[in-house]
């Protein structure tokens, strides 16, 4: 299927300078505004709505990633030396420190109920209107308004709601355990309104009926969670009777994921890195994603590349990284013996045909790729994937440029750290802290860490912007959802059948052969388990499964073992403060 997405002048909500002309104060909580009893112009607000995907929420590190990822085995972002301390409100997602005022768990709340506040009034606006495409429209709003209140819930365990049709317009707190329910019947009500991804102008940055499929996996996925959140022993009800009579919760995962796989409008990519690269809104995988840019509104974020970049490691002489997040050695190991798997890693290969090899070998690659609108800057490729062991790449001259070969290619040297320049730039899989329960490094010791390159770092625009779309929902973490929901039905051999279907459909670069990745013989709960972190690590999927496994309590590398309250986030303080409606979630 062919993903192109179609220009933005051809979307009249997301024309508008819906910015300017019809949002309150975007940082407003939700607990302080009120529907408005003015019509506001639907396509302008239906715009706000999408537009809080993509503003910090799910695009920022330290957006819905921090909680999602930070707080997991996959990510972590320690204190480097003088860089990243930020009175320990990193640390503290990994650590499990964190309060009702921290900062990211406070700015996440914020943005997360403004976005169901700006969904709410679209729905309102949208229902107050007449127009051709109210009904399309409308269903969108309420999908919009779903997937917000599902993904607050997923973290906070409540979300503030208020009736969109004129009604009572007191704040109703939504809890988890029973909204579930409602949520997944709201969102089977709108199917029949929303238009199949290419039809009616649509395409995967609007929230279409394959959007909604996704959204009623997931959410019956972790159906048996929302409804027992705290119980000690992780033995969540999988295959409890759903809401359809006679089917169970992973019976509907398998009839929502089912849908999308057989649908024809999906396939898996070959190069599963392409999902994540700067032209990724081809990507024949993805389903409802954030389109990162919008002429007029707003420029991207190049967050999910930039924070793994070190400094000196410069996809452009104007460009660097921070130097910022890693993973653990404890999901590194998960990848013993499978670093064959092309979603493992991929070397670059320039058009002359030489190879980054990123292993000393390398003595310098063709400076004919030039970044895009830049001052004729040239461009370095660093390989995808995991990184680790001593790095290579290009070196700057002092002069604004790259350290150039006397046949004019950029020269490549071995590396080290912008901040500790006697210190190689040799990535190690341990983290070996000082303080093995605080994850604080010395100035000596900011290479530890292996690197995640997934997500292509966009030279074009500096360290803020991206045109690479965020993947919410994508074909890859369909099948993943399905193997599982097979699996816990019993259903192993369909269930190892879908895994494999991840793995042989990714091949390895022409370097290897083109090699597929090789099929497993027989899947356990702990394969299943892995095999869903190799293909979705770093996409804000991590927690809830760790919780589905049985695993996010338990300890690993600077992060004790955790009580089951820590599942879920606080209700910020702020909130608390200045209303009695919410009451501070158990443990906080």
């Amino acid at each position: 299927m062919m993903h192109k997405k179609i220009k933005i002048v051809g979307i009249a909500f997301l024309l508008l300078n819906f910015l300017i002309t019809s949002c309150t104060d975007l940082e407003e909580v939700v607990l302080d505004e009120e529907l408005g009893e003015e019509v506001a112009d639907p396509e302008g607000v239906l715009a706000a709505a999408y537009d809080r995907l993509g503003d910090k929420t799910f695009v920022d590190h330290g957006g819905v990633f921090a909680l999602q990822e930070y707080s997991t085995d996959i990510a972590m972002l320690a204190t480097r030396g003088s860089d990243w301390g930020d009175g320990g409100k990193w640390r503290s997602m990994h650590e499990f420190t964190w309060t009702p005022d921290n900062s990211i768990v406070t700015g996440n709340w914020n943005n997360l109920t403004n976005g169901i506040t700006r969904a709410l009034t679209a729905v309102e606006s949208i229902n107050q209107a007449e127009f051709s495409d109210k009904e399309l429209f409308l269903a969108e709003a309420r999908g919009l308004v779903a997937f917000y209140t599902y993904t607050t819930l997923d973290l906070f365990g409540q979300a503030p709601y208020r009736d969109p049709y004129g009604g009572d317009q007191t704040i109703q707190i939504l809890k988890a355990e029973d909204a579930i329910d409602d949520l997944i019947i709201e969102v089977e009500t709108i199917l029949p309104n929303l238009a199949s991804i290419g039809e009616q102008n649509t395409f995967n940055g609007r929230f279409t009926k394959e959007a909604a499929y996704g959204l009623l996996a997931t959410m019956y996925l972790n159906r048996a969670v929302f409804k027992d959140r705290y119980n000690s022993a992780s033995t969540f009800n999988f295959t409890e009777a759903s809401l359809e009579a006679g089917k169970t919760d992973m019976d509907q995962v398998i009839k929502y994921t089912s849908l999308i796989i057989n649908s024809g409008k999906f396939s898996l990519a070959s190069n599963y890195f392409s999902n994540f690269s700067i032209n990724n809104n081809q990507s024949s995988e993805m389903i409802f994603a954030v389109v990162q840019q919008i002429e007029a509104v707003r420029s991207g974020d190049n967050d999910f590349g930039y924070v793994c970049v070190a400094r000196n490691q410069r996809p452009s002489p104007a460009n660097r990284g921070t130097n910022a997040a890693c993973t653990t050695p404890e999901f590194f190991a998960t990848w013993n013996n499978n670093q064959d798997d092309p979603r493992f890693s991929r070397k670059y290969q320039y058009s002359d045909g030489t190879w980054f090899m990123n292993d000393g070998s390398d003595v310098s690659v063709p400076a004919e790729d030039i970044v895009p609108n830049s001052d004729n800057l040239p461009w370095f490729h660093f390989n995808s994937g995991f990184l680790y062991g001593q790095q290579y790449g290009p070196i700057l001259d002092g002069n604004g440029g790259y350290i150039m070969t006397s046949d004019g290619r950029i020269e490549v040297s071995s590396l080290v750290m912008e901040k500790s320049a006697t210190t190689p730039m040799d990535f190690t899989p341990e983290l070996d802290f000082d303080n093995p329960v605080q994850a604080i490094f010395a100035q000596d010791q900011i290479n530890r860490g292996v690197r995640i390159f997934k997500f292509e770092y966009d030279p074009e625009s500096g360290n803020g912007r991206s045109k690479v779309d965020i993947p919410l929902y994508r074909l890859g973490g369909i099948y993943a959802m399905r193997a599982e929901a097979y699996f816990r039905n019993g259903q192993t051999a369909l269930a190892l059948e879908d895994i494999n279907m991840l793995r042989t459909s990714r091949t390895r670069e022409s370097l290897y052969g083109n090699a597929p990745g090789q099929a497993l013989t027989s899947l356990n709960e702990e394969q299943l388990y892995n095999e869903i972190g190799f293909e979705l690590y770093w996409e804000m999927k991590r927690r809830p499964q760790m919780i589905r496994f049985g695993k996010f309590d338990e300890a690993y590398t600077a992060k004790p073992q955790t009580e089951p309250f820590r599942r879920i986030f606080p209700i910020p303080q702020e909130t608390t403060d200045v209303t009695e409606d919410f009451i501070q979630n158990s443990g906080y």
